[in-house]
């Protein structure tokens, strides 16, 4: 398989989130790979989407949406749990960003249950916090590169599977715009 290369991600995050659907995420620990495939996105913008971290503008802590596509931006959210973001946008746009809520897990299953203390699996990586945790996703992960094989990156996937668009989940401003994407099951 491919690794998705940074003109995938030279586009807005409303088509990117869409067309990261079905792709896989891959994170290498200590030599193991755990992956899965990826169910569900949310796009966020910049000075016209209020729900995105960047809308206020350039933070030490959103720094990477600004900066340039195909990287991470990993951050802890309510001070639990870390979210891993795929910086995404057009050269017109200045900061830009597609979370990655869910994955079916493919690879690695075993670690996934010992990191999320052995959770039913279906419940293992069905939120953005507990992905991470599955995966091991933290702080040390911000600004990484995943368009280069290493410890964390994207791979092609050819996916026929039905996307469903729907509004953002879990925010207070701009909660109409329908830029979570789902595979429908």
């Amino acid at each position: 398989m491919i690794i998705l290369q940074r003109n995938f991600y030279e586009r807005s995050p409303s088509v990117v989130a869409r067309d990261l659907l079905g792709k896989i995420l891959v994170r290498v620990v200590d030599g193991q790979t755990v992956s899965g495939i990826i169910t569900e996105t949310e796009a966020y913008g910049a000075d016209n989407d209020r729900a995105s971290h960047a809308h206020r503008g350039k933070t030490n802590r959103n720094a990477p949406m600004f900066e340039q596509v195909g990287h991470s931006y990993v951050y802890m959210s309510y001070g639990i749990h870390f979210c891993i973001n795929i910086v995404a946008h057009t050269a017109n746009e200045k900061a830009g960003a597609v979370l990655i809520r869910a994955l079916q897990p493919l690879d690695g299953i075993d670690f996934m249950r010992f990191k999320r203390n052995f959770i039913k699996d279906k419940l293992l990586t069905d939120g953005p916090g507990k992905l991470s945790q599955a995966l091991l996703i933290d702080l040390s992960l911000n600004k990484h590169d995943v368009t280069q094989e290493g410890t964390l990156y994207i791979l092609e996937r050819t996916d026929e599977s039905k996307i469903v668009a729907t509004p953002r989940v879990g925010i207070s401003q701009e909660k109409e715009l329908a830029w979570r994407f789902v595979i429908a099951v």
